[in-house]
Parts: C-alpha cells; structure tokens; sequence
C-alpha cells in the first residue's frame, strides 16, 4: 500500500463538516461577553481565553494528525509552516503566512490574513487591554505542546487595537524529547 500523501488545507476545509460562520463568530463573542461579565478584569479574562484555547488545543492536534495525513514536521520552522497554511486553514478558513524568523530559527510571527473571531466586534473603551482572539494563541500552544514543542505565544498586532494585521509571535521555549510509557523488552 502507497503511503497517503498530505492534504492541503483547502482540501480538509473542503470536506469536513462546518458551522455558519455568523453563529460561530457570535457565540464567540458571546462567551467573550460573559467573561468580561464574570472576571471584570481584563487581564483576567486574556488568561482565561488563552486557557481554554489551550485545552481546546490539546484535543485538536489529533484530529488535525488524523486529516491531514501530515508526517512529522523535521523542524519548528516546517511546523510553523503546516499550522499556517494547513491548520488555520482547515478549522477556521483562513490562511497565514509565517515572517519575522530570528538567525536561531526558534521565533516567528504568524500573520493571519483574515480573522472569523473578530467580524461584528469593536472593542469598548474599558476593554482596551483585551486580546479578543487570545485562545487562538492557546489553542497554538497546547497544539504544539503535544508535539513536544515548548513555546510561548505573544500578539504582535492585533486590528482590533489599531493595528494593521492580526501577527502572532510564537517562540519556541525548548523542544521536549518524547518519553515512551514502556521499554520495548518489557
């Protein structure tokens, strides 16, 4: 049997079951909403959302593995490559592009050029320190966590702040060697 080659993200986007966009960008928002409601303070609810990205994260590596027949990625700059052009586009639609890499090749920025999250939104004045798409860097970071890669996720710019794209810096914390629960002689 030939090995399955790797999907493209237009391909996986293509064939896997959606929400309207509308109601998914509402809820959304509406949980937002409710956190701002129940933690009253800002910076509280930038950990909060990048928390349950992070669990949300940690679940969505393996379906991503399991349709997008990619491989191991040899290095963080390819994994960077696959969560923009493959990952992005397969759960939210959208595509990225990965700049800005340091001499190390430890970090980038993600730019996304075009965020479902944030259709409808403006931004109150006494929530000018949130990260409305905060549990988009969770989700980035619990995903590469279970690929055995550290990494800690910034916003760089953010449109809903004035800025002129949605930029994530992700920068690789230490690449953690896979254990294995048991010898092979056992």
């Amino acid at each position: 049997m030939a090995p399955v080659a790797p999907r493209s993200g237009d391909a996986i986007f293509a064939s896997v079951d959606r929400v309207n966009a509308e109601l998914f960008t509402l809820t959304y928002g509406a949980i937002v909403r409710q956190l701002l409601t129940d933690l009253e303070e800002v910076e509280e609810v930038n950990k909060q959302l990048d928390q349950m990205g992070y669990n949300i994260g940690i679940r969505l590596v393996d379906e991503f593995l399991a349709k997008s027949n990619v491989s191991s990625c040899v290095d963080f700059k390819e994994t960077a490559e696959v969560i923009a052009k493959v990952g992005f586009k397969m759960f939210l639609g959208v595509t990225a592009s990965v700049t800005n890499w340091d001499a190390d090749g430890t970090c980038c920025s993600i730019v996304l050029e075009d965020n479902p999250l944030v259709d409808f939104v403006e931004l109150p004045d006494n929530c000018q320190g949130l990260y409305y798409c905060n549990i988009l860097s969770g989700v980035i970071r619990g995903a590469l966590e279970m690929v055995s890669m550290k990494t800690e996720i910034t916003w760089a710019r953010d449109m809903l702040r004035g800025d002129d794209a949605f930029e994530l810096q992700v920068k690789l914390i230490k690449q953690v060697p896979e254990e294995y629960p048991y010898k092979d002689d056992e």
